[in-house]
């Protein structure tokens, strides 16, 4: 049986406020090198909030600053970062694998924004 999301060895707490730290280092920044599995958890939710700064309303900014830990951020979403992506539909991010890490033998991958 598959579950919906991974778990990544978290509490649910934590694992939330992980990936919304992530989203927000990923807007921030363009791009985050992380574990694969962490960086396909990302994914989604960097794009929905790419998908609301595309909405433009009061209700989205709302939404977005809800989960996006930063104003500045969430702000550089709605004017920079979503106007680019205006006729796009979906596929805002790009995963990369790069390797396994050196300690665990993890396997590493860069997400970026397209």
């Amino acid at each position: 049986m598959s579950l919906k999301n991974r778990k990544l060895g978290r509490t649910t707490d934590n694992r939330k406020a992980m990936m919304r730290a992530m989203v927000t280092y990923l807007l921030e920044n363009g791009q985050i090198k992380t574990t694969l599995t962490r960086a396909k958890e990302v994914a989604p939710l960097a794009e929905k909030m790419i998908t609301l700064g595309k909405d433009n309303t009061l209700a989205s900014y709302r939404q977005a600053l809800g989960f996006i830990t930063k104003e500045d951020v969430t702000n550089k979403l709605f004017k920079e970062i979503a106007p680019k992506y205006a006729e796009r539909n979906g596929g805002y991010t790009r995963i990369v694998k790069i390797g396994p890490r050196r300690g665990d033998a993890a396997e590493m991958a860069i997400i970026q924004l397209v």
